[in-house]
């Protein structure tokens, strides 16, 4: 049967009206000491890898129930899944090193270390069945084969890499945060090509990426979300979004976009066509939940948060202190909408 063509004006009034509706459904406790950084779903199992302190914490999507604990590193900051493989890799930023695992029994298999200082960011790019560490304080990126473990390369970069994306068809993109630029590397030739102005973005973190219309957003510091034109580096727009993003996730079913910002908020962006984007909401979360995973099959996006204390007065040792989490206060949010 034909389908007649809404008007803009209606879609976008179906848009709001959905978008309305996002809540927090659950708050799920996660026990033991420790920060946090990324957050990884696998939509295929339902189950969410979460970072925590020395740890990696694997919890079920939808009871918050812990299926198992990945032991044994000094400071996890990712989690990089590879389902075709059968294995899961995690980046230990404080021992510079990489935690291979078996994604059904979570035993780890390899420790690999990397070459460069506290790697990040950490993603799989199944084009080339390759693993790219983003290490933040050497600015530049190990690159190792996922099937044998070997170090393929070390590819230097212009600058602090914060997170990156792959196209899945011979490109990684990585936001360089000192720079606000966004670096294209070439995964055959294992080196960046060009480095794209993300202006008027400034100190650029989460990325995401729509691989249909082939746009990027990168979340960034001055409250800005910048929609790039992958293949050219065109700006395509920008859009307004809380203070302090920390990640992005693009839903290409829904083509929607969400960023979590440390303000407390989620921005809910709709992609209206490949060159216009409309805020349908910024949802109420919780203060310092800056990371978030998406689920792509049940469109539940998990952020973490937890509660601290006052922040300490600044001395000379410690001109910049940060405050304390209080005891057993870490959750996932569970945030969705109808």
């Amino acid at each position: 049967m034909k389908r007649l063509a809404l008007p803009l004006f209606m879609l976008l009034a179906t848009f709001t009206a959905f978008s309305q509706n996002y809540k927090i459904v659950n708050k799920f406790p996660v026990k033991g000491e420790g920060g946090w950084d990324y957050l990884t779903s696998d939509p295929e199992t339902g189950r969410l890898f979460i970072s925590h302190g020395n740890v990696v914490n694997v919890m079920d999507e939808k009871t918050g129930k812990l299926l198992g604990t990945i032991p044994g590193m000094k400071g996890v900051h990712g989690i990089a899944l590879a389902p075709d493989l059968n294995k899961g890799f995690i980046s230990d930023g404080r021992d510079s090193s990489v935690i291979v695992f078996d994604l059904k029994t979570l035993d780890t298999i390899a420790k690999l270390p990397v070459s460069g200082i506290n790697p990040d960011c950490i993603i799989y790019d199944s084009y080339t069945h390759r693993i790219f560490t983003f290490n933040g304080r050497s600015s530049n990126c190990s690159v190792f084969d996922a099937k044998t473990y070997r170090l393929v390369a070390t590819i230097p970069l212009n600058g602090k890499p914060e997170f990156a994306v792959s196209n899945e068809r011979g490109k990684v993109y990585v936001n360089i945060e000192d720079k606000s630029t966004i670096g294209v590397i070439n995964v055959r030739a294992l080196a960046v090509e060009i480095y794209r102005s993300l202006a008027p973005g400034e100190n650029p973190s989460g990325l995401a990426i729509d691989l249909m219309n082939y746009l990027l957003f990168a979340v960034c510091d001055n409250k800005t979300m910048v929609v790039m034109n992958a293949e050219t580096g065109r700006i395509v727009t920008t859009v307004p979004i809380g203070e302090g993003p920390d990640a992005v996730a693009y839903d290409p079913e829904l083509k929607r976009v969400y960023s979590s910002n440390g303000d407390g908020t989620l921005t809910v962006v709709q992609e209206v066509s490949g060159s216009e984007f409309k805020v349908l909401e910024n949802v109420t979360t919780q203060k310092g939940a800056r990371t978030l995973a998406l689920d792509t099959k049940t469109h539940h996006i998990y952020l973490a948060a937890a509660e601290f204390g006052a922040k300490p007065e600044a001395t000379g040792d410690n001109p910049h202190p940060r405050p304390k989490m209080k005891p057993d206060t870490f959750v996932i949010l569970d945030v969705a909408g109808k």
